[in-house]
């Protein structure tokens, strides 16, 4: 039987009772009712949204994070609230378009209207993760010191000041002074890590950091004479706030090329001097417990120790631990750095040349003291036309101050006017002496160096 299309109820509705004109009109006014109490509500709301995301990324009050000594300093409160306020002024701008958007939208609501408004929203809402992003890391940053760790974080703060301290007295001729001081905190990770004043940080959108930032893992700051990483992180800013970033490489340069090394092996140090500048740098600064301290780092499987990888930052530990030795000897203490070397030899017999660029091994007893002296022996106009070894020097009499205060610290006593940068090598000095327990040296590192007005 063949199927036909039924024919439409001749009243056209649909086989069902006809509605009344009445009804349909008054469901037509309930639905533009429960719509109006729908869209205006929502409108609104985005504009509230907006404001108050504005709002909480306030800029932060100088006493919210603590008053005491392990607290962020006004200084470096001020400069990050600087930085948002100088951010924040983009989103306010944002928000006054999205309050133009939803007035224009109240008052016709339109397909145009209303995507105008999600359009600047959404415009409004990316500053506002953009922003919060940087805000998030540092109340974080902050906030650290309200823990437990605040003691630990200032006892690094301190050490890190004394640096700079120690570096701009050595320098003969006059230089701004580098305002906020580095700021310590804690990340857990295998390595520690330095952000300098005034690059972008990928985690803060690109903007640019307003202070040293000296970032540190937890299983250093649990073990403080492995905090040698403190020196040589601060080692890194220095290098750009002396006005050495461009003249370290410049000078390993010409110093290899002056004595015949070939050009290979000349790139590859070039291409190691940010580190290697900020051991030597940290060693001038904390002498041969420093580089025990190195040692513990860079002491690895030999496959890792030996393992050449072309355009690396870092120097090969091998050749890494070569060069802290040098520059040992060149300061006086030729006994402790004989007596390491023999400890890396017997670890790392020399290793073959199949991983590095060819004849760098071989040339490694000429060019390791030639690069040493290019860092630290050659004068820089930056330092006033003195050596690095002018001026910040370890000498034995410093070393004699280490071996006291660390007799002091394994029995909790003050280590008196001690520099904080010492601190690092009379811990470890009182560790390898078995002076006290480790536990409790860790303790009264941290104690004695709170403490500290």
């Amino acid at each position: 039987m063949a199927l036909t299309r039924p024919e439409p109820p001749a009243n056209g509705s649909l086989g069902t009772t006809p509605v009344p004109a009445s009804a349909v009109e008054m469901a037509g006014s309930q639905a533009t009712t429960v719509a109006e109490g729908v869209w205006r509500p929502w409108v609104r709301a985005q504009v509230v949204n907006a404001l108050r995301h504005a709002a909480a990324l306030r800029p932060f009050r100088v006493d919210e994070f603590g008053t005491g000594p392990e607290a962020p300093t006004p200084g470096h409160v001020t400069a990050v609230n600087d930085l948002l306020i100088r951010l924040r002024r983009g989103l306010v701008q944002e928000v006054g378009r999205v309050r133009t958007a939803a007035r224009t939208a109240l008052a016709a609501p339109g397909t145009p209207a209303l995507q105008a408004l999600v359009s600047t929203k959404e415009q409004a809402h990316t500053w506002v993760r953009a922003i919060e992003r940087i805000w998030d890391f540092y109340f974080e940053l902050f906030g650290q010191r309200q823990s437990r760790f605040g003691s630990w974080l200032l006892a690094c703060d301190r050490i890190a000041l004394d640096c700079y301290q120690h570096v701009y007295l050595g320098v003969p001729i006059p230089k701004s002074i580098p305002a906020p001081p580095p700021l310590a905190y804690l990340r857990t990770g295998f390595s520690p890590a330095t952000f300098r004043r005034g690059i972008p940080l990928a985690h803060l959108g690109k903007q640019l950091n307003p202070y040293p930032l000296v970032q540190l893992p937890y299983h250093r700051l649990v073990s403080p004479w492995t905090l040698g990483a403190v020196l040589h992180e601060v080692s890194h800013n220095l290098q750009n706030e002396l006005g050495l970033a461009d003249a370290i490489p410049d000078s390993i340069a010409r110093t290899l090329a002056g004595h015949g090394v070939p050009r290979p092996i000349a790139l590859v140090f070039q291409s190691w001097q940010r580190e290697t500048f900020a051991d030597m740098l940290g060693c001038l600064m904390g002498g041969p417990a420093v580089v025990r301290s190195l040692f513990d780092v860079v002491a690895r499987s030999p496959r890792s120790v030996r393992t050449f990888v072309p355009g690396a930052p870092h120097p090969t530990p091998y050749v890494r631990a070569l060069l802290s030795l040098q520059l040992l000897r060149q300061l006086g203490f030729a006994e402790e750095a004989l007596a390491l070397r023999r400890l890396w030899d017997r670890i790392y017999p020399a290793p073959e040349a199949s991983d590095y660029p060819k004849g760098l091994i071989r040339s490694l007893p000429e060019t390791v003291p030639l690069v040493v002296h290019a860092i630290a022996g050659v004068p820089f106009p930056a330092l006033g036309e003195r050596r690095l070894l002018d001026v910040v020097r370890f000498r034995a009499k410093d070393q004699a101050s280490v071996q006291e205060a660390a007799a002091r610290l394994a029995a909790g006593t003050d280590p008196g006017v001690l520099p904080e940068r010492f601190y690092i090598g009379a811990v470890r000095t009182a560790l390898d002496q078995r002076l006290a327990r480790a536990d409790r040296l860790a303790r009264n590192f941290y104690r004695q160096l709170a403490r500290r007005a």
